[in-house]
């Protein structure tokens, strides 16, 4: 099923938008701020650079800056796997910006890897 660059542009900020009021609900320590840094800079990172990517200048420019949201959405998932765990989170909405990171993050390796097929064949 093919997704449109709006769509997966505005997913791409929700996800940003939920994960920075996610990070904001934590209980404050140190630890979570370390950790709620670094969740935010990736996940707000996951739109960001899917925007550069639908403006990339050529389809090699466009393939390196999908792999580069790809490794964003993992780093999404593994910040919020560890908050998760580090504080025993089991609430619905927490899995649900999880679910969406992994989704996001497999969207993004499939599109990189169908745009790499498309630009050996051509």
């Amino acid at each position: 099923m093919k997704i449109s660059a709006d769509i997966l542009k505005k997913r791409t900020f929700d996800f940003a938008l939920t994960t920075l009021r996610t990070v904001y609900k934590l209980n404050k320590s140190a630890s979570n701020e370390v950790m709620g840094r670094q969740l935010i800079r990736s996940a707000t990172s996951v739109g960001a650079n899917y925007r550069a990517a639908c403006k990339a200048k050529s389809t090699a420019d466009f393939i390196n800056k999908l792999k580069i949201v790809e490794e964003e959405s993992d780093e999404s998932v593994y910040w919020l796997e560890l908050i998760k765990a580090y504080n025993e989170i089991e609430q619905p909405n927490f899995e649900l910006v999880l679910k969406e990171a992994k989704e996001l993050e497999k969207i993004f390796a499939a599109s990189a890897i169908t745009a790499k097929n498309n630009f050996k064949k051509s």
